[in-house]
């Protein structure tokens, strides 16, 4: 669906900035609280958190992110899980959330409907209350930023450092093709999952596939250490080559490494009984430089998605 419309009676400027937030309440309905909670207030109120807490802020772009293929209520979902994807990099789950919006005057108001209701569909399954957020225009532009609060599923929080040479290098899912198979806004954020691996101690460092799993990987790497993949052992999407699944991106996977001192076979029978449901896949290790055995990728060769580049 086109977000722009060409009958200004159709378009938000014909409602101008008070009437669309009063729409706003109506389509988030039960997923945004009432003032001073929710939307409503120049800021609103979130509940005292006890220990630390997770900030991520990601955005859906027109034309970037999404284009007329792309249902507005999957607009709306796709911007919140790609936030929730993040959460789940760290072991996170999630308390609240803010949207920024940013607006041509011609946009269609059925469109903005649906892609709030989109949203407040996902955040209501995620238990994510919509707590208030921003209205601006600017030309041409159809573009949403949503900052997304979250603390610890966990004692502990994971990130992208820590890992080691001789660790064990696992991806969950299947890689590439993400536009082409829509899995770009049907994917499911791995919160669940990345709760479980923040839980295991064997666990050094993770993050989430959006960038390309060549572009990534680099972010997991430590000093003193390159990547030894298989190419067989890839878990490509059907009809997907080995340079889809390391370069397309938009897969929001997660991909970690694991000690290798750490029982393999144990670890992976546990996994099949939390997520009988995910694949988990080992894809190589971490080793030495000049250590790669024949035949591994060179991550060099292959670029994902880099911005302003």
């Amino acid at each position: 669906m086109h977000p722009f419309t060409k009958h200004f009676s159709d378009s938000v400027s014909a409602w101008g900035e008070e009437k669309l937030i009063a729409g706003i309440r109506r389509w988030l309905g039960t997923a945004s609280p009432r003032s001073p909670f929710g939307i409503g207030d120049d800021c609103a109120v979130l509940p005292a958190a006890r220990g630390r807490q997770l900030l991520t802020v990601d955005p859906v772009i027109y034309g970037r992110h999404f284009d007329d293929t792309v249902p507005p209520c999957a607009v709306g979902a796709k911007l919140l899980k790609r936030n929730l994807s993040d959460l789940a990099a760290m072991g996170g789950r999630p308390t609240a959330a803010v949207l920024a919006l940013t607006l041509d005057a011609r946009v269609s108001r059925q469109w903005l409907a649906e892609f709030y209701r989109g949203l407040a569909a996902c955040a209501r399954h995620y238990r994510v209350p919509i707590v208030g957020g921003d209205i601006a225009q600017a030309d041409g532009v159809v573009a949403a930023s949503l900052t997304l609060l979250g603390r610890p599923a966990g004692p502990r929080i994971v990130t992208r450092t820590g890992a080691r040479p001789g660790d064990w290098i696992y991806v969950t899912g299947v890689l590439g093709g993400s536009r082409r198979s829509r899995h770009h806004y049907q994917f499911t954020p791995r919160l669940a999952e990345g709760a479980w691996l923040a839980g295991q101690r064997g666990v050094r460092a993770m993050m989430d596939v959006s960038d390309g799993l060549a572009k990534d990987l680099h972010s997991l790497t430590p000093r003193g250490a390159v990547t030894a993949l298989d190419p067989a052992a890839l878990p490509r999407r059907a009809g997907g080559t080995v340079a889809a699944a390391l370069s397309d991106g938009e897969d929001y996977e997660l991909v970690f490494t694991l000690a290798a001192r750490t029982p393999r076979a144990e670890f992976e029978r546990s996994w099949r009984r939390a997520f009988p449901r995910t694949r988990l896949t080992c894809i190589g290790r971490l080793v030495r430089p000049g250590d790669q055995p024949a035949g591994s990728l060179n991550l060099d060769d292959y670029r994902g998605y880099e911005h302003l580049r």
